[in-house]
């Protein structure tokens, strides 16, 4: 037993988040397991069968990109993929796709079965073990029933929604994960009584609806983009055109829905008291949209396949919590559900979570060596935030096992950076979603170039090989010489080149102009020209919309390189972690108490802080030059 028990990284928790933890570890050489209360909700996805969305996708082509899992899986079981915001800038723009949710789970699953040096075990770990020596704590395993102590050098901590689950329908109140699974009921217990500071969070999901008793007849159709591009560089991109994209549709509430639901208001756990736990603000349930938004006269909903294999429709936001006889009453209100079947009904669940901020930008506890924390555990809500922060905290406690320098992933460098920065630098009194408005180098975080901002990054935790390496090299070495090659080659005046221009609604040249500068026109783009650019070299679909965006938006692209410089300079002036700001003269009595609570470890984690001022920083800066 001694054998089996002795692992170097632990993962409690195998949904999203500790899937990407797990494989991270195992591949970077490691002895990892990976326990779940459930091996059928390996990488479950109860709250919704999509992958990706507004500033998710991102998240999901910078999980690729980094070496994790998560898109390359998502291409594997797409039954549906859009583009969303197409009529914005590049920036902006995020893929998502419908996956086939049970495909998606049996695939993953398979995954971690067939990498060496993983572990899946079924057993709920409900101790921390934790040795103390010369006043510093760590890690040193886990108890689980059954099976008992397990020893390692890491732990990681993604619990998802199962700690301390609760499901609330109506008045219908549960000890429950999600899906009707068993809660993780120990660990918090455990947690406290190590200081760790605990939260309670909500969320919700939606009924699922048998296919049969819904009039499609009645719904808006809602068909897949023409071509898809893939979230991961191994996918086989023609493959991937291949699949027959299955519709969605469009349904929306109206005013009996709306005097439904009030009418029976009072029956939500929500508004009766009974749910304390603080829901997701940007993802709210259908009755807290009627109350919140009285003014609308109707709700936008999607209809979506749950799988290819099953006919479970899912109904994106109409999430609820009301009894099941309400639900009933609600649905059939819509068109085209007038005779609704129910096989699922909606759900909230409440669970427990940390305080992020007590977390260093690596997703290791600043109380506890060797403890991480990961996904939903650590506030955030959604698949895409939770397999980043997974795949994060695996990389660098393998790095950290194996004594080399963690990744850490600055604001400008990534989404994944940004959510990560938030969570521990401000905290959250909300689950936190992603999105991309929350970033202020939007421009240079786009989904085309996630792999030149991240590769190194990836090669560096040991999860992208010298192979992929050097693919991406020649990848990006392609768009670097093709934008040189536009910007020095000249299209003379002639009519094929004005027919373009003005079928372009644009205006026709006189004299010779570089292409770059046609480009970079609003109404004209890389495509249009290739008729008259006879030196055009065959470049695939994805690279040549990276030219296009890189050249279009040059400009603000390098201000914001620019901005990114110099709070990389600000991210370089570290912080020692012994530093007493209660004795910095000329420190306001509030930046102190903050800064003392977050513990920043450089000039520019300090700068985001909320309630320390740029006086502050500058008399902090003061302090460390004279030190």
């Amino acid at each position: 037993m001694q054998n089996t028990n002795n692992f170097d990284i632990i993962v409690a928790g195998a949904g999203h988040a500790g899937v990407e933890a797990a494989l991270a570890a195992a591949r970077c050489g490691l002895r990892c397991a990976l326990f779940t209360i459930g091996l059928d909700g390996v990488a479950n996805m109860p709250c919704n069968p999509s992958i990706g969305g507004t500033g998710k996708g991102h998240l999901v082509f910078e999980i690729d990109a980094l070496g994790g899992e998560m898109g390359y899986a998502a291409d594997g079981v797409t039954i549906q993929s859009r583009t969303l915001n197409t009529g914005k800038g590049a920036a902006v723009q995020s893929k998502r796709v419908q996956a086939d949710r049970f495909r998606y789970t049996q695939n993953m699953k398979k995954t971690l079965e067939n990498t060496d040096n993983l572990f899946l075990i079924q057993a709920e770990i409900t101790k921390l073990l934790v040795e103390e020596a010369a006043g510093e704590k760590r890690v040193c395993g886990v108890f689980a029933e059954p099976g008992g102590e397990y020893t390692a050098k890491a732990v990681i901590l993604s619990t998802g929604t199962y700690l301390g689950g609760t499901t609330h329908v109506g008045t219908v109140k549960r000890r429950s994960g999600p899906d009707g699974m068993l809660p993780a009921e120990g660990l918090t217990a455990s947690l406290i009584e190590q200081g760790i500071v605990m939260q309670r969070f909500k969320t919700g999901t939606p009924p699922r609806i048998h296919r049969r008793s819904i009039d499609f007849d009645l719904l808006e159709i809602q068909h897949g983009e023409e071509y898809i591009t893939p979230f991961s560089v191994r996918t086989d991109e023609a493959a991937l055109n291949s699949i027959e994209q299955v519709p969605c549709h469009v349904v929306y509430t109206n005013d009996a829905t709306h005097q439904t639901i009030l009418d029976n208001i009072h029956l939500s756990p929500l508004f009766s008291g009974q749910i304390h736990g603080t829901g997701p603000r940007y993802c709210p349930s259908i009755e807290d949209k009627i109350v919140r938004f009285k003014e609308k006269e109707r709700h936008q909903l999607f209809v979506e396949p749950v799988g290819l294999g099953t006919d479970e429709i899912y109904l994106q936001g109409f999430s609820s919590s009301l009894p099941a006889e309400v639900q009933y009453k609600m649905l059939r209100t819509m068109k085209g559900f007038e005779n609704a079947e129910i096989m699922r009904f909606a759900y909230a669940i409440e669970y427990d979570c940390i305080d992020p901020t007590q977390l260093s930008p690596t997703l290791e506890f600043k109380s506890i060596k060797g403890l991480y924390g990961a996904g939903q555990f650590n506030g955030s809500s959604g698949y895409e935030e939770a397999a980043c922060q997974g795949l994060v905290a695996g990389m660098n406690a393998a790095l950290a096992v194996r004594g080399l320098s963690p990744v850490i992933l600055p604001r400008y460098s990534s989404y994944i950076g940004t959510l990560i920065d938030d969570l521990v630098t401000k905290g959250t009194a909300e689950p936190y979603r992603i999105m991309t408005s929350r970033s202020e180098f939007r421009l240079i975080l786009r989904q085309d170039n996630a792999e030149h901002r991240l590769a190194n990054y990836g090669r560096h935790a040991g999860l992208i090989s010298e192979e992929r390496y050097k693919e991406y090299k020649e990848r990006r070495a392609c768009v670097d010489a093709e934008i040189e090659r536009l910007k020095r080659t000249t299209l003379p005046p002639s009519d094929a080149v004005n027919k373009i221009l003005t079928d372009a609604e644009s205006t026709p040249i006189t004299t010779g102009v570089k292409e770059a500068e046609l480009i970079r026109r609003p109404q004209i783009n890389y495509e249009m020209l290739k008729e008259v650019d006879r030196e055009r070299p065959e470049l695939p679909r994805g690279l040549r919309l990276a030219v296009q965006t890189e050249i279009k938006y040059e400009g603000y692209i390098k201000r914001q390189i620019d901005e990114a410089k110099k709070q990389e300079k600000l991210e370089n002036k570290r912080i020692p972690e012994d530093i007493d700001y209660s004795q910095i003269g000329g420190l306001r009595l509030e930046a102190a108490e903050k800064l003392s609570k977050i513990r920043p470890e450089s000039i520019g984690q300090a700068t985001r802080i909320s309630g320390v001022s740029p006086a502050d920083i500058s008399v902090l800066i003061i302090y460390l030059n004279i030190r």
